[in-house]
């Protein structure tokens, strides 16, 4: 195993600005950031584009379900594997290996794009890499933060990175992907989503090693994994929100992917630059909410907060159902983005507060496995169960579904314990170098 030499923590940034932007004066967290930001960006690109691609092989929402489902197949599979590897390697190498794998799978897609070469079978096989390279990715990516920043800026950090996520992934990248899908076609679009990765991976590589937060001889992978799992059993706002995330995710996730698209090309008569300002308009929403909470922090009633956003958020449901037209779609896409950011910059607090660093690759990945873990079955459901019931009932009921599983969870004892917890003292900065 590689001796990663420990660091010095990182230092305070000067007080003063901004507040939301302080974390930015940390030269590891800028690297960080601006390198996933201009990766979610292209995720954003391909989010446009793979649904409008899947679309024009196979106008059926049971083609964009089986994608889905080859997509977050491996993902599942495989996120417990890149927790663990991020408790016992350098996180930054391993961010580094999943997006050299992210960009190979995209760029092969825009080869065969390129070439008019491209058949479903090979979106199914591609698109499998890309949730591989997700799944060692995104728990690490989770994990790193608290790395790199001091506890008194995890707020504004995680504020800043819903900040990018939204205005890369849901507004900028959709917005771009629609203008290049229909303008020159899905190959381009594939192709600057595979080039954002190489732009992260370099960012990432310049990074400083982070320091091990081991430093006795790691226990059996399948101990590493109890362990984990023990930490989360003992608390109980852990394991209640996982459990929910993934019921309500089970409900929500299929038909917002699958049928969204669907609604926007055959019923409405949109093309695809119509989709990406629906998508866009949701990555609006989710600025506002984190520029509001990187300001004036998450409150002391946070659990509850965050419970309530996230069961308003997948109302949104009910409302794609009735939209009659493209603007209406805009502004339910708005609320669904702002409700479910609010949810999201506190969950990820949370975790930064009250999960100890040497177990925050494995409680990350967890919380991906979990709250995940049933989304390749939403999207197996969501195209069949569209055809046969219709769209309508489908999103109607799979609202109605999801927000009830997420409020149920309130009712939970002990569910809002860290309203009470008070913030662990910060440590005296070390001077800076």
């Amino acid at each position: 195993m590689d001796q990663v030499p420990q660091l010095e923590p990182r230092s305070d940034p000067p007080a003063g600005g901004v507040r939301i932007l302080r974390p930015l004066r940390i030269r590891d967290f800028a690297l960080l950031f601006w390198g996933t930001a201009v990766s979610q960006f292209g995720d954003g690109v391909y989010l446009v584009a793979i649904a409008w691609q899947v679309y024009e092989l196979s106008n059926a929402p049971t083609a964009l379900s089986i994608v889905g489902v080859a997509w977050t197949l491996p993902m599942v599979m495989f996120l417990l594997v890149g927790g663990v590897m991020g408790d016992r390697f350098d996180r930054r190498r391993l961010m580094i290996v999943g997006d050299v794998l992210r960009a190979a799978a995209i760029g092969v897609i825009a080869v065969l794009a390129f070439t008019d070469a491209l058949e479903l079978w090979h979106l199914v096989v591609l698109v499998g890499f890309y949730g591989a390279g997700e799944a060692i990715f995104a728990p690490n990516f989770q994990a790193v933060i608290p790395d790199v920043v001091p506890q008194r800026l995890i707020v504004q950090a995680n504020s800043l990175q819903q900040l990018a996520e939204p205005i890369g992934y849901r507004f900028a990248g959709p917005a771009v992907g629609g203008v290049l899908v229909a303008g020159f076609g899905t190959g381009t679009a594939f192709a600057l989503d595979a080039a954002t990765f190489g732009v992260s991976a370099i960012c990432i590589a310049l990074m400083r090693a982070l320091p091990m937060l081991r430093s006795e001889a790691p226990p059996s992978v399948i101990e590493d994994i109890r362990e984990g799992a023990r930490f989360v059993r003992r608390n109980t706002w852990l394991w209640a929100t996982l459990c929910m995330a993934a019921l309500s995710l089970l409900a929500f996730i299929g038909p917002f992917e699958v049928l969204i698209p669907f609604i926007v090309k055959n019923q409405l008569g949109g093309d695809a630059g119509t989709l990406g300002v629906v998508f866009g308009a949701a990555g609006v929403g989710a600025v506002v909410a984190s520029l509001v909470l990187g300001q004036r922090g998450i409150g002391h009633r946070h659990v509850l907060t965050m419970y309530v956003a996230w069961g308003m958020s997948t109302l949104s449901l009910i409302g794609f159902a009735l939209a009659s037209a493209a603007w209406q779609m805009v502004v339910i896409a708005f609320y669904d983005g702002l409700c479910a950011t609010v949810g999201l910059v506190i969950w990820v607090t949370l975790m930064h507060r009250h999960v100890p660093g040497e177990l925050l690759g494995r409680v990350s990945a967890l919380d991906w496995l979990v709250s995940i873990g049933l989304t390749p079955v939403s999207f197996a459901l969501a195209g069949p169960l569209a055809e046969a019931i219709g769209i309508d009932a489908t999103l109607i009921g799979a609202g109605v579904l999801a927000s009830i599983a997420t409020f149920a969870f309130l009712a939970v004892p002990g569910l809002r314990a860290p309203e009470r917890w008070k913030a662990e003292p910060e440590p005296a900065p070390a001077p800076a170098r």
